[in-house]
């Protein structure tokens, strides 16, 4: 991919956005270049970073790595598939919204598509922004990405279900004034019935609504019918990477063993997806 990241953006970002103006598609998140060839070869129509699972390959935990960091690799996953691909820009590494908007213009230049911004603190006494500021981040994100002519898709996130504010409400309240400040697709992950989902959904329509996936508690199907526009995994692929791994090398540990790597894929198979 020798285009500039601009041209690149531009082209992409288009199809991003018509993927969220009907039906229901899948966003699977890698990790790293090689992850993203994986899924890109299997024909998912985009792909959605994990800041989770890229700081697990860094041996960090979530949110401890640094903006430089992530910008690089925002570029480098981008560069390697040729489909849309959304970062996952945590609360945008700023809590002002002017340095948001300032490292969302760079974010920008990295050939991604689509950002999301976060409403969360990381302060356990105090997890969510102020419901002000949080809007006005937000607005600035979108200000960021149209001025930078690149089009990209901007998701507005509120954390509450996941940082200790389960309030549906309130994280209603909050998506919506998202979309009013600019933000295309609205996300509240830790929301899993459908009397939720369909709240939001009919809150915010006609802009689309990501709904995250960990685990078996619903299909592509029944999301679909409740109006989902959108579905990601986050971090489930790579801890599903990570548990074949400690599963492998618990019993080469423990019990001397190899039948694990049985099951690893053959060589072949990998040259086949990183070579595509």
């Amino acid at each position: 991919m020798d285009a500039h990241p601009t041209t690149a953006a531009l082209s992409r970002s288009e199809v991003f956005r018509e993927l969220h103006r009907t039906g229901c598609f899948v966003i699977p998140n890698p990790w790293d270049r090689g992850s993203a060839r994986l899924l890109a070869g299997l024909g998912f129509r985009a792909l959605a970073t994990t800041s989770s699972g890229f700081a697990a390959s860094r041996g960090r935990v979530d949110h401890h790595v640094t903006l430089e960091e992530t910008l690089v690799q925002l570029r480098s996953v981008a560069d390697a598939v040729e489909i849309p691909v959304n970062a996952d820009f945590e609360g945008g590494f700023a809590t002002s919204p002017a340095d948001v908007g300032a490292n969302v213009l760079l974010a920008a230049k990295t050939g991604i598509a689509g950002l999301s911004i976060e409403d969360s603190t990381g302060d356990t006494s105090k997890p969510l922004f102020d419901f002000r500021l949080a809007t006005e981040r937000i607005a600035a994100a979108r200000h960021a990405i149209d001025e930078s002519g690149t089009g990209i898709l901007l998701t507005g996130r509120s954390e509450g279900f996941i940082a200790g504010r389960p309030d549906l409400a309130e994280t209603i309240r909050r998506l919506t004034a998202y979309a009013e400040a600019g933000a295309d697709c609205l996300f509240a992950p830790g929301i899993y019935s459908k009397a939720e989902i369909a709240a939001i959904v009919n809150a915010v329509s006609p802009k689309a609504v990501n709904v995250l996936v960990g685990s078996d508690f619903t299909t592509v199907a029944e999301l679909r019918d409740w109006g989902v526009r959108r579905i990601s995994v986050r971090s489930a692929l790579s801890r599903a990477a990570w548990t074949g791994v400690l599963e492998a090398a618990k019993e080469i540990a423990e019990q001397g063993t190899f039948t694990g790597l049985s099951r690893a894929l053959p060589f072949a198979e990998i040259n086949r997806f990183m070579g595509s």
